[in-house]
């Protein structure tokens, strides 16, 4: 996998093929700690992604209401 960041459902589309390969018994042991690390990565981004977009959405919301109270 190149350093370019993936998108959220690219991220989530890796993380569960990773998945799929251990629970199917195709990953060697040889990569199982790699294949593990990267798909611990992908998780943490995928949370950065929903807290950040979350905490747009919220200012977002708070910038609505407060637009309303003045209408």
């Amino acid at each position: 996998m190149t350093g370019k960041a993936l998108g959220y459902h690219q991220s989530i589309e890796e993380i569960e093929n990773i998945l799929a390969k251990i629970e199917s018994g195709e990953s060697d042991i040889n990569d199982l700690t790699a294949e593990i690390k990267r798909a611990a990565k992908l998780i943490q981004d995928c949370k950065q992604r929903l807290f950040r977009t979350e905490q747009e959405i919220e200012k977002i919301m708070k910038i609505d209401d407060s637009c309303n109270s003045i209408l």
